[in-house]
């Protein structure tokens, strides 16, 4: 794996949602680094492009309540547990699951295994709110994809949070996990 500064050169057989996600962040002037893989099916895959990218990728949750009516993004520290439990309390939803990938692709235009603070971009009418760990918040930059599981993006957590998502017309919730058992 290398790492690249910005967009591909040639964008020829990827995916157009990916394309779309450079166009997006080049339109808002926000540098990006860039590192193309194989699909992530394991940790240790996962650690060879967090060490190229010199940065944790973050875990992406696509989430819902029962009655599916309302939907949740949660990006954490890729090492953190998620415990339902816990964050339903913080946002007053019981029963959280995991929503389906036929919902993941209707409001964020991603597929399991690419989840991402990204796809927010194709979410124009709002469905889907953002929640954010604490811990995510502190770190200078944040890892994600670019709504494809076959390249990585390093990005200024400043930079999504203050361009990216204004320019998305969503906010965020910050949460407190723990992680503990």
């Amino acid at each position: 794996m290398e790492l690249y500064t910005g967009r591909p050169e040639n964008t020829d057989g990827r995916l157009p949602r990916e394309v779309h996600t450079y166009d997006f962040l080049d339109r808002l002037n926000i540098p990006y680094q860039r590192t193309d893989h194989e699909r992530a099916d394991n940790m240790e895959a996962c650690n060879a492009i967090d060490a190229v990218l010199e940065v944790v990728i973050c875990k992406n949750l696509f989430l819902c309540n029962r009655q599916k009516t309302n939907y949740y993004l949660l990006m954490m520290p890729g090492d953190k547990k998620f415990k339902t439990k816990e964050l339903s309390a913080q946002i007053n939803s019981a029963r959280l699951s995991f929503a389906d990938a036929e919902d993941m692709l209707k409001y964020l235009d991603i597929e399991p295994g690419a989840v991402s603070i990204m796809g927010l971009m194709n979410d124009t009418e709002k469905h889907v709110k953002l929640l954010i760990d604490e811990d995510v918040l502190k770190d200078e930059y944040l890892g994600c994809h670019p709504c494809v599981c076959t390249s990585s993006l390093k990005l200024k957590t400043k930079d999504v949070i203050d361009i990216f998502l204004p320019a998305t017309g969503h906010d965020y919730q910050c949460v407190h996990l723990t992680g503990e058992e």
